[in-house]
């Protein structure tokens, strides 16, 4: 099995804000799907190219994902190389997608607390840009897209990295973004 995870913010007042763009990632990819809740999380388990791949929205608030996936990663037996984690990047521009694995947390919580309860570094990612800052970092992250940066998010490049990643893994993947 596959866990594929788009961090962000439960609550109404984080919906398109730059730190829950996992959230929106996945949102996008699966429009209109049905999400159960299981270990504080939405998840839904679909079976794409033949493999079963479990999709997660931790509902613990960013700093906490850590313990959401650990929980699906020890109740599905799922192997480090076998997770992608979807969240946001200050350190990218705004849109730009990149794909990184066995990489430390580069001061994102989110990522810090799966590192922390995973105990260990080991698994993908798939960055995708919101920055530069340009304020405090808690005011920007929790900030929503303007009209100009929500259009300069590219939903089907990231539906399509998914799909690659899902058919051909992470260096192929990789390669080709």
């Amino acid at each position: 099995m596959i866990l594929i995870a788009g961090l962000g913010n439960p609550e109404k007042k984080y919906i398109n804000t730059r730190h829950n763009i996992g959230f929106m990632v996945l949102d996008y990819y699966l429009p209109n799907e049905k999400w159960l809740k299981k270990f504080n999380s939405l998840y839904c388990i679909k079976i794409i190219n033949g493999k079963q791949v479990l999709f997660v929205k931790p509902q613990t608030y960013m700093n906490n994902s850590g313990w959401a996936i650990i929980k699906f990663v020890n109740y599905y037996n799922i192997k480090l190389e076998d997770i992608l984690i979807i969240h946001d990047d200050l350190d990218l521009n705004i849109g730009v997608p990149r794909l990184k694995i066995n990489s430390r947390s580069g001061g994102h919580n989110g990522i810090k607390s799966i590192i922390e309860n995973l105990s260990s570094k080991n698994f993908s990612r798939l960055k995708i840009g919101i920055g530069p800052k340009n304020k405090d970092v808690i005011d920007f992250v929790l900030g929503k897209f303007s009209k100009e940066e929500f259009e300069k998010l590219n939903f089907p490049c990231y539906n399509k990295i998914i799909d690659n990643y899902l058919t051909y893994g992470f260096e192929k993947t990789k390669e080709n973004i």
